[in-house]
């Protein structure tokens, strides 16, 4: 007579309050940054002036220029903010040793045939390469911001259109970022740990 040994149940990954603050204020204020850019751009399309493609009304916020300045700016602050508190975060709980690349990570990429070791990897390195990208982004958008007092920012890209081009570029970077991230986190634990990022 043999006995039947229950199934054991795989405990569902937890992550500190601090992560599902962090993402779920950047998922917000992204959403609210891009959107309201957009109504931006439809005021002073990046390519082709007045005539370049525009956006429709659907996928904006603010309802006219200002209105979108208003909502980019403001949610600008909650993005810079969050960033800062987090780095410090990080900082303080020493995370910061298990979420940026190191040399291990690009020995496993040439050697290891270990997938979940290289899911990992991949993410240590998204995680590093998206750092430059946003603090790009968030200084250029301090030069259109604020041009008078950071005359220095447009100058150093060579004219204001420039400047504007590379801000402009910072957007699709950021949302293949979100994208690679999300898929790489669903790889390592399934939408189970993508969702225990948020709640």
């Amino acid at each position: 007579m043999t006995s039947a040994v229950p199934p054991q149940i795989r405990k569902p990954p937890t992550q500190a309050i601090g992560a599902k603050i962090f993402h779920s204020c950047n998922i917000i204020s992204l959403f609210i940054m891009l959107t309201s850019g957009l109504q931006i751009y439809n005021a002073n399309p990046v390519f082709g002036g007045r005539a370049g493609l525009h956006i429709p009304p659907i996928f904006t916020l603010g309802g006219w220029l200002a209105g979108g300045r208003n909502w980019h700016f403001a949610a600008m602050w909650l993005f810079s903010l969050n960033l800062l508190w987090y780095g410090i975060y990080v900082l303080i709980t020493r995370r910061w040793r298990h979420r940026f690349v190191g040399g291990n990570d690009f020995k496993a990429l040439q050697k290891t045939q270990n997938s979940q070791r290289l899911i990992y990897a991949w993410h240590r390195i998204a995680y590093t390469a998206i750092i430059p990208i946003l603090l790009l982004a968030l200084f250029t958008g301090i030069g259109m911001y604020k041009p008078a007092q950071f005359p220095w920012i447009v100058d150093l890209f060579g004219s204001w259109q420039a400047l504007r081009i590379v801000h402009f570029a910072s957007v699709p970077m950021v949302i293949l970022f979100a994208v690679i991230h999300s898929r790489l986190g669903q790889k390592a634990g399934g939408t189970q740990l993508t969702e225990s990022m948020f709640w």
